[in-house]
Order: structure tokens, then sequence, then C-alpha cells
């Protein structure tokens, strides 16, 4: 996946907005006011960050040099995906629905219905 394929694929999902919050090379994706994805966009090769299930998160950081924890984040519930060629696009996409459903779960009720999530 390239960037494009990433940025479409997060603003395709209910209530997601994008923005340049903290400077100019770090792209942030948010459901309501809570980030699910960055992307950092001065680096070679793209990096991805992404919240994660802390277990998960232990368990793909084993099982893929690519994915490691989250740079400048918590590094328990993010983790960093080096967006390479290597991983496939059905893994990353599954990598964005998981934090993305992570933070919708994570919202108070008032705050669903607000977003209509």
């Amino acid at each position: 996946m390239n960037l494009e394929e990433i940025r479409i694929y997060c603003l395709s999902k209910t209530a997601v907005s994008e923005s340049l919050p903290f400077d100019k090379n770090t792209l942030v994706f948010k459901v309501g006011s809570k980030m699910f994805a960055l992307i950092s966009l001065d680096s070679d090769p793209l990096g991805l960050n992404l919240k994660c299930d802390p277990e998960k998160a232990i368990l793909l950081r084993n099982d893929y040099p690519q994915i490691i924890p989250g740079y400048h984040m918590n590094k328990k519930h993010w983790n960093t995906i080096k967006v390479d060629g290597v991983l496939s696009p059905n893994l990353i996409r599954a990598l964005i629905d998981h934090s993305y459903e992570l933070v919708i779960n994570s919202l108070t009720k008032k705050e669903r219905l607000k977003l209509n999530i």
C-alpha cells in the first residue's frame, strides 16, 4: 500500500477526519476527537502508527519485523508499521480496522450517537 491508498482507506470509515495538528509531516486520522492512525509523511519507508490491543501488539511485533513499538507513542498501545511493500495490503487494512474499532469502542455512548456510529 502507498500513502494515498492508506489515506483513502482511513477516510472511508464512518466519522473519520484528517488533519496535520502537530506539524506538516504527521498526518492524523481521528474518529471524533480520538486518534486511530498517524502517518509520518517524511519517513522512508512510510511509517504508520496504529492503536493496538497490548497482547496483540506483542504478537505482531514478534511475527513481523516491520511492526515495532509505536514511535513517539505509548508503546504498550501503539505500533508503528513500516510500509515498505513487505506486509500485505490485507494485513495493513486489518490493522487499520483493529485500531479504528478500538477507538470506536472507547467512545462513550453519547459520543457514538453524536457521530452516528
